[in-house]
This record gives structure tokens, C-alpha cells and sequence, in this order.
């Protein structure tokens, strides 16, 4: 194997290791987890902009192993309600954990 070949495999494992370790976070094991979660989290929160009924700006979303995390503020309980409705209905998703809070 002539030197420029050892050089680029070298190089070429490097980033594959390092590729994989900064994209993982928290809790995935995984690089795909990482990926699944993502999606899952973008998917919820298109929904949320096409609804008429749920502020999309107001409610954060988050995705930990297929369960999704909802939090911030609703105008009222059909909105919280309708956001995890809506969270729920995506698919991939394993538990929803609704804390979104009703402003008073």
C-alpha cells in the first residue's frame, strides 16, 4: 500500500469516528436515534404551523428515543389538548409528555 493510500484510509476513519461522535447527544446511542428523533421533532412541528388551532412559535418540541416533549405556553385547553393530539398522531412517535402550560 503506497503512502498516499494509508493516509486517506487514516483520514478517511478519522472522520468517520468523529462524524458519529458529535452528532449523537443526551441519551441516543445511536447516530440513527439521533436522526429518527430529529425527524420526528420536525414532522410535529410542521404540523403545528399547518393547524390553524395550535401557535407554533409558542410550543417547543423535543425528542428523546421516539418521546416527544411538549412545553411553553397555549391560549387555552383545546390548543395544549390539540398539540398533543396532533404530537400523538405522528408517526414514530412512542409517548407524548404534554407540558404545556395554559396561560392564565
Amino acid at each position: 500500500m503506497n503512502r498516499s493510500s494509508v493516509a486517506t484510509l487514516a483520514l478517511s476513519g478519522l472522520l468517520a469516528l468523529s462524524a458519529a461522535g458529535c452528532a449523537v447527544s443526551r441519551e441516543q446511542s445511536t447516530l440513527g436515534e439521533y436522526v429518527d428523533d430529529a425527524s420526528i421533532t420536525t414532522r410535529v412541528k410542521a404540523k403545528f404551523a399547518e393547524d390553524p388551532t395550535v401557535s407554533a412559535m409558542s410550543i417547543k418540541v423535543e425528542t428523546l428515543r421516539g418521546t416527544v416533549q411538549l412545553s411553553g405556553f397555549a391560549k387555552n385547553a383545546a390548543e395544549k389538548s390539540r398539540a398533543e393530539t396532533i404530537a400523538r398522531g405522528t408517526p414514530n412517535v412512542k409517548h407524548v409528555i404534554n407540558d404545556i402550560v395554559i396561560k392564565p
